[in-house]
């Protein structure tokens, strides 16, 4: 295997977190992330050396993920994530707490715009800086951390008002 494809294999569970994100499914996630990367096998010659390669297949990703949400349009009614039936059973009290804590944070992550969401994912959760996540995006730097100040708010609001409850 070359480079390209060990580098590409070792960033799978980064994209399909990333994809999960953007599609709050994880079978969606996955079809996501496979069309990616076909994309990316297809582009490989594209890439250039010596640039971040996560930062460019997190852009292949979304790019994909734009032309998946115009070819089918948006569905306004979704059943509730595959993760809230991963709760059902018996758990340790730890593990389901965690698992609840989790489980509303995903809510409310699928609760924002996809502006944010976006960038939280590309952020927060898979670690690129403001910077990157703006050539990933295409976006200027302060629209990135404008989105991410008024993410984080919104996160902090949602999470709130489920404690509330």
């Amino acid at each position: 295997m070359n480079a390209f494809d060990c580098e590409l294999t070792a960033l799978l569970p980064r994209l399909r977190r990333f994809a999960g994100a953007l599609a709050r499914s994880s079978a969606d996630a996955d079809d996501l992330v496979q069309g990616a990367v076909e994309r990316a096998l297809r582009a490989r010659d594209q890439w250039q050396p010596g640039t971040r390669f996560d930062a460019w297949l997190f852009r292949i990703v979304r790019n994909q993920w734009i032309d998946t949400v115009r070819a089918r349009g948006r569905q306004d009614g979704k059943l509730s994530p595959e993760e809230d039936g991963l709760a059902v059973g018996v758990y340790p009290l730890a593990e389901l707490e965690a698992r609840s804590e989790l489980a509303a944070l995903v809510r409310a992550l699928n609760q924002l715009p996809d502006e944010q969401r976006e960038v939280l994912a590309l952020v927060t959760i898979e670690g690129l800086g403001y910077a990157e996540a703006a050539a990933v995006l295409d976006l200027p730097i302060g629209t990135v951390s404008s989105r991410m100040l008024r993410g984080r708010q919104a996160l902090v609001a949602l999470l709130g008002s489920d404690h509330d409850r």
